[in-house]
């Protein structure tokens, strides 16, 4: 069985989604990591879980650091890509757009070219977005914006990954698998 070319890997806050993403890759050997948080030096905090993050990733792993042209990142990759995760580079893009207080859909055509570079992609990938869409509406305009185009860039990238699986607890749910539905057509009664 070959794996999956593109895979979408969705959960919650601590849920495990970053574990099963670098899981699934396994022991690839060469895998390029791009993280997408920026570094904040005024929150401790934060940059702990970046910290964490990069300890937990084996050492022969390359790490790149972007959150600028993530789809030209994911282009000029080859071998195995991990991107975790969407969230934060959907944040950094309202930022460095000023979108947090402009009409939804101003990050669109950022999100036009992600989503054409993930089509395009023809080496593994594997990608890490939050799941926002399962909790009560924000109580703040940026909030809101952020779960809605959050949940666009999501449903736009399930639509042409391969594989899409959800992480609860800890435990991957599969949405959406190529293979099963290749050895499902196979099935005759």
């Amino acid at each position: 069985m070959t794996l999956p070319l593109r895979t979408l890997v969705l959960g919650g806050a601590r849920s495990g989604k970053s574990s099963h993403a670098e899981a699934l890759v396994g022991m690839a050997g060469s895998v390029r990591y791009v993280a997408t948080g920026r570094r904040d030096p005024a929150d401790a905090d934060w940059d702990a879980r970046i910290d964490d993050h990069r300890r937990r990733r084996p050492t022969e792993w390359t790490t790149v650091e972007s959150s600028a042209d993530l789809s030209h990142t994911i282009l000029r990759g080859d071998g195995v890509t991990i991107v975790d995760d969407l969230g934060t580079w959907l944040t950094g893009v309202l930022d460095d757009l000023a979108a947090w207080d402009a009409p939804r859909g101003t990050v669109a055509p950022v999100v036009d070219e992600l989503v054409d570079a993930v089509r395009r992609c023809d080496h593994r990938l594997v990608m890490v977005s939050p799941e926002v869409g399962l909790s009560i509406v924000p109580e703040t305009r940026s909030g809101r914006l952020f779960r809605d185009e959050l949940g666009v860039l999501n449903g736009r990238l399930a639509a042409v990954c391969d594989d899409v699986v959800l992480v609860v607890a800890g435990l991957p749910v599969t949405l959406k698998s190529v293979a099963a539905s290749m050895n499902s057509q196979d099935f005759t009664p």
